[in-house]
């Protein structure tokens, strides 16, 4: 064989961030020594995997299906160690969780304080995730573990899923937009007319998720949650905020709350899982996110 699975991990690492210097920062090595090694595996098979013309170094042809069908064998390897030391411990060497940015990251620390007292030696990777983000990250295999995935999860199954609560939403404006003043309750007419602010859905494979848009509405895409929330603030457009989040904002007078003609129903958020974990860790976060005083503690 012409490559080994450490070339393999530098093709994925340098196309995943774009540059040599990027994915070295992330391998935690330097740039020479990956180039010399993607130089040595371009002599050994005999091909171009990179073309150097340009600005930046692009993959190839050949490249690129290097890359696609390397990452099947990375995903196989990884999922191979896992099971190795699962059955020796019965714990997972890592446990990825996707928490939805529904629900703020300071409020899981806790939980991860009391994990880490457990003297397990599982590591833990916390994603980030949008609307339908976690629920992609379960389906593609990058999480393991969702927290506060809205809505119900894809078609086709693989994973199962517990209700974490209806998480409230109500419409604000900025004290100083024009919809402020405007008669109550507020119609689609009245508000297709202004500019909504959107958190862009995060996810990767599945099709993307939007909510509380009106057909033909100008609409500005911000990263997550917060920066949506922000962005009202600033008054830089309207929509639906999660009471809980957008409370402070409230309370400070940054926003106002407007009564609106069609309500958006409360959303479902949910913990979920791929159905073939069974790690101690895994069980370990599922007894504690279905106990009333955790859920309390995550959704406030």
């Amino acid at each position: 064989m012409q490559f080994s699975l450490d070339s393999l991990l530098i093709l994925d690492a340098i196309s995943r961030n774009g540059s040599f210097a990027a994915a070295a920062d992330e391998l935690h090595r330097v740039p020479s020594a990956l180039s010399y090694s993607v130089h040595k595996l371009e002599q050994d098979l005999g091909v171009k995997l990179f073309d150097r013309s340009g600005h930046r170094a692009a993959l190839t042809e050949a490249g690129n299906e290097l890359l696609q069908e390397g990452r099947i064998l990375l995903r196989s390897a990884e999922e191979l160690e896992a099971r190795v030391k699962r059955v020796a411990t019965g714990f997972e060497t890592e446990l990825r969780i996707a928490v939805s940015d529904l629900v703020p990251l300071h409020r899981l620390y806790p939980l991860l304080d009391a994990f880490y007292k457990e003297a397990c030696g599982t590591r833990l990777r916390i994603l980030t995730e949008v609307y339908g983000g976690c629920w992609d990250a379960l389906a593609s295999g990058r999480a393991d573990l969702a927290i506060g995935a809205p809505g119900e999860g894809p078609a086709g199954g693989g994973y199962n899923s517990r209700s974490m609560g209806i998480l409230e939403f109500v419409f604000a404006v900025a004290p100083f937009h024009s919809l402020a003043s405007s008669p109550e309750p507020l119609k689609n007419t009245d508000i297709m007319q202004h500019r909504a602010v959107s958190a862009g859905d995060s996810s990767r494979n599945l099709p993307p998720r939007t909510s509380g848009l009106l057909s033909g509405q100008d609409v500005l895409t911000v990263p997550s949650m917060t920066a949506k929330i922000q962005a009202q603030c600033m008054g830089l457009g309207v929509g639906y905020l999660p009471r809980q989040l957008a409370e402070p904002e409230f309370t400070a007078g940054r926003l106002i709350l407007k009564v609106v003609e069609e309500h958006k129903p409360g959303v479902q958020l949910f913990i979920a899982w791929r159905s073939n974990h069974k790690g101690k860790a895994m069980l370990w976060f599922i007894d504690k996110l279905t106990q009333k005083f955790w859920l309390e503690k995550l959704l406030g």
